[in-house]
Formats: structure tokens, C-alpha cells, sequence
């Protein structure tokens, strides 16, 4: 693995992390408790893992998760160590989970086949994770945690994860270099 960084690559690395900020303001709210949203932030995720490689994707998401202890940057606005450890923060760290399940799986060459599987097995993660988290930071029975924490999610999360693996390979063929 290398150890540094083209300044195009360091351009990417910023531009995607601004993304990842941005797309965190798209958002749905929920009628679901506190501050549910849906959002364009794990669409993005899943996206930029799957175009660049494990560690560009890892340091993107790393970078915006550490803007965000200093800058509201999380979804609707949010900011601060309170939301990383508030009853949602299990779906802001199971971004970056989903992002090295991604880069360690997703395979060298680009295949939307392998790229749909991945894409959605880490959707599923990434509300797997949080729902987890959730259950047991709000103190929540399973059957209240698995309804409104992860099926509520599920299917348009799907949704954005297979839109994002037939992209990928468009964006893969626009940005050669990365």
C-alpha cells in the first residue's frame, strides 16, 4: 500500500468528504422517535466506497467523521461526541464498517453483479449495526428496535444501495485515475 497522496487524489479526498457533509443535509425526516432521518449520506457512502479503493474510502469517512465532532456535519445538522454516542451514533459508526466490508470484498475489477451483492449486504449492515445500537442505547424492547430501526429503513436503503453498485461503474469509467 502506498504512503502518499497525489495532490488529485488529495483533491478527491476532499471533494468526496464535502460530498458526504452535503449529503447528510438531504434528508427525510421520520415519524419515528428523536432524529430520525432518511438521507443520502449512506447512498454516498456506499458509493465512494465502491469507487475508490479500502483506504481512500476509510479516510473519507473518517475525515467527515471527525468534522463532525467539531462542525455539524451529521445528519440533520447534527454535531458533536453526543450524537456518536446518542441513540443513532451506531448508524454513523457502522459507516465506516460498511466502507472496509466494502473495500475488502468488492473484488479489483468492477462487476455490478458482485457490486449489487456487496452494496446490499453492507446496507443491511450498516441497519443491522444501528438498530443494535439503538435497541440497547434507548433501552428499547427487540420487537420496537427491529420494526422502527431496521425494516423501517430497510427497503429504501436497498433501494439506494443497488442504484449505487449500477453507478459505481459509471463513475469508475469518469474518474480513471482513482
Amino acid at each position: 500500500m502506498k504512503r502518499s497522496f497525489s495532490t488529485k487524489e488529495l483533491a478527491f479526498l476532499a471533494m468526496f468528504t464535502a460530498i458526504l457533509c452535503v449529503s447528510a443535509y438531504i434528508s427525510i425526516p421520520t415519524p419515528l422517535p428523536a432524529a430520525a432521518h432518511i438521507t443520502l449520506l449512506n447512498f454516498m457512502i456506499l458509493l465512494a466506497a465502491l469507487i475508490f479503493p479500502l483506504r481512500d474510502s476509510v479516510i473519507m469517512i473518517s475525515l467527515w467523521l471527525i468534522m463532525g465532532l467539531f462542525a455539524p456535519v451529521y445528519i440533520g445538522g447534527a454535531m458533536g461526541i453526543g450524537y456518536l454516542f446518542g441513540i443513532f451514533g451506531g448508524y454513523t459508526w457502522s459507516f465506516l464498517i460498511a466502507a472496509i466490508f466494502i473495500g475488502l470484498t468488492k473484488g479489483k475489477t468492477c462487476h455490478r453483479i458482485r457490486y449489487t451483492i456487496v452494496s446490499i449486504l453492507a446496507a443491511i449492515l450498516i441497519d443491522i449495526i444501528g438498530m443494535f445500537w439503538w435497541k440497547f442505547s434507548g433501552n428499547l424492547s427487540w420487537k420496537v428496535a427491529f420494526f422502527s430501526g431496521f425494516a423501517a429503513f430497510l427497503p429504501l436503503d436497498l433501494i439506494k444501495a443497488v442504484a449505487a453498485a449500477q453507478l459505481a461503474p459509471v463513475f469508475k469509467r469518469l474518474l480513471p485515475d482513482v
